[in-house]
């Protein structure tokens, strides 16, 4: 039997200097193959997600509000995306300075780290943020914990708040259409942190905590993602970078069930290490989070290059579905 009677065939990508997202998903698909092959089954995993009324957990790992992704998963939330997001400490307190006036800048000239530090000058790879923005962050969000904690404490003056409630009363403050916080308030979808004290704003909320008495409650918030992976027929984990969040929405189908249906993760970490943001999702079978029926796909690549394709390619497709 002739192989091209029972393989498909890779075809050469093929575009001109007018390709519309859609063509270079279609061609993506075409080809089927490597990482332009990985981004086309993501975009077709996404798209049937939401088609199938799947709720999608999202999770956002890494520095990518600095690296811009900000308005794309403001736009996510706003299309009805997105459902459920896990995020780390860092790129909160990164939206949330954008929104106070605080910006992140890029091609700052510097011969050594040592000189960016004597011009108060902080580095994310390429990117960089300085401390003034860090100082917007403080005068505008003490205020706002001290309302929160005036609302909200108790007979004994000691407020326990979850990081679901916290965000969402800070992104009710918020006056930014672009951040990704106050669109969450605006959609009613929960903000899950569950490191929160691995971030400046942790460390801020500590500070406050040192005049009043405020608490995370961990298990609020453990209890209220246990109980949306639980209420959800199908779900889908869409992972950006791996670390906490990660984890996190893997665990929250364990104690139901049900695993996930769908999984998508973007990572540029290896799986020889044995760590989860590296670990290949077909490893997630043997812990019950995902089966063998649950369609998966793994996109090595850095986020800010995927992300873009496989939101406007899957937003694109479901416009023309409607």
């Amino acid at each position: 039997m002739n192989h091209k009677d029972k393989h498909p065939r890779i075809s050469p990508i093929n575009l001109d200097e007018d390709a519309t997202i859609n063509q270079i998903a279609k061609e993506f698909k075409n080809s089927g193959v490597f990482g332009a092959g990985r981004i086309a089954k993501a975009i077709d995993i996404f798209s049937e997600m939401l088609e199938k009324k799947a709720t999608v957990f999202l999770g956002i790992a890494g520095a990518l509000v600095p690296g811009g992704m900000k308005k794309i998963i403001t736009d996510m939330i706003r299309n009805d995306m997105v459902h459920v997001i896990v995020s780390t400490g860092a790129n909160v307190t990164h939206d949330i300075i954008e929104a106070f006036g605080g910006e992140h800048i890029r091609q700052v000239p510097y011969s050594s780290d040592s000189e960016l530090r004597e011009k108060s000058i902080d580095r994310i790879y390429d990117a960089f943020v300085a401390d003034e923005s860090f100082m917007k962050l403080e005068d505008n969000i003490q205020p706002i914990f001290t309302e929160i904690y005036e609302n909200n404490k108790d007979s004994n003056n000691i407020l326990a708040i979850s990081t679901r409630q916290l965000m969402s009363l800070i992104g009710e403050k918020l006056d930014d259409p672009d951040s990704f916080v106050r669109a969450a308030y605006e959609k009613n979808v929960p903000i899950y942190v569950p490191a929160f004290g691995d971030s400046i704003l942790g460390l801020q909320l500590w500070l406050f905590s040192q005049m009043k008495k405020i608490y995370i409650d961990d298990m609020g918030d453990l209890g209220e993602i246990q109980r949306s992976a639980w209420d959800s027929d199908l779900a889908g984990a869409f992972f950006l970078g791996g670390g906490v969040p990660k984890n996190y929405i893997f665990q929250s189908r364990l104690m139901s069930p049900k695993t996930f249906d769908y999984a998508i993760q973007i990572t540029m970490d290896r799986v020889e290490t044995g760590g989860l943001s590296g670990a290949s999702l077909s490893e997630a079978i043997s812990w019950g989070k995902v089966d063998q029926e649950s369609r998966m796909t793994t996109v090595v690549s850095d986020v800010t290059i995927a992300l873009p394709l496989i939101y406007s390619a899957t937003l694109s497709r479901l416009k023309k579905s409607d």
